[in-house]
């Protein structure tokens, strides 16, 4: 007789409870579990497909930019610090938008893995780089001239989100598949505008001591959520998507005649 206990068998019903409770104890369903598994697999991929040689350009201009205060002897000037934090922002920027270029755009768009996780992954993985970039330029204005940091920050968020959610409309609605030339330079361009075109009462770029600071940066902070609220809404798949199909007229023999490409 078989006893029941440690060595005894178990049957259906005790293997599928056993597996219920590994999978509870494991925190995850098992679709998340696949989907957990798909992110770890793409990280490498996503990461070799990076533009790294244009945000690592970005970068080092930017540090540089925020260095140059240092190299001044005297007191810092606080405009010189405000200006150069602000164009180590936008060389950030201009890096970040060439985040989304991807040459196999068309060849990886029917792989499993959608495009918003596509798209997830490198913000995932440049993101922390960006924080930590950031603060390594805070640090290089010396303390006696830095703006405030709150404030800056916003504005580097800013010209980061402006970037990135240009480079995602560029791949919702075009074609394209190496953005970034014409995003980092339509956001150049719309800085000097913004800069040079926009009245004193709707000003972005303004100093500290300036009474509209407050004001302005209610401004960059409604330019950030539009900007935020703009990506997230093209992220997914683009709107037209090419499909390559047969079409004939079938022939008496059985087989099909004329063939030719149809677009959706």
């Amino acid at each position: 007789m078989r006893g029941v206990g440690a060595g005894g068998g178990s049957g259906p019903a005790e293997e599928a409870g056993r597996r219920a409770g590994e999978s509870r104890q494991a925190g995850r369903r098992p679709g998340e579990s696949r989907g957990y598994a798909v992110c770890v697999a793409l990280v490498r991929p996503v990461w070799r497909s990076l533009a790294r040689t244009a945000l690592a350009v970005g970068a080092l201009l930017g540090l540089l930019l925020a260095g140059t205060p240092r190299m001044f002897a005297g007191p810092p000037d606080p405009w010189l610090c405000l200006n150069v934090l602000r164009a180590a922002a936008l060389a950030l920027g201009l890096g970040l938008a060439f985040l989304l270029d991807d040459p196999a755009r068309h060849t990886t768009a029917v792989v499993p893995a959608p495009r918003p996780l596509r798209t997830g992954l490198r913000l995932g993985l440049v993101v922390p780089l960006a924080a930590a970039w950031w603060t390594a330029a805070l640090f290089l204005i010396p303390a006696d001239g830095r703006p405030p940091v709150g404030a800056m920050t916003l504005e580097a968020a800013a010209f980061a989100a402006l970037a990135l959610a240009s480079g995602i409309v560029a791949l919702r609605h075009t074609e394209a598949t190496e953005p970034g030339i014409a995003v980092a330079a339509g956001l150049l361009g719309t800085t000097f505008a913004a800069a040079l075109l926009l009245p004193d009462r709707w000003a972005l770029f303004v100093a500290t001591n300036d009474p509209h600071w407050a004001d302005a940066h209610w401004r960059w902070a409604g330019v950030l959520v539009v900007a935020v609220l703009a990506g997230a809404c093209s992220v997914t798949e683009p709107l037209r998507r090419r499909r390559v199909a047969v079409v004939g007229r079938r022939s008496g023999a059985g087989g099909f005649r004329g063939a030719g490409f149809a677009r959706r």
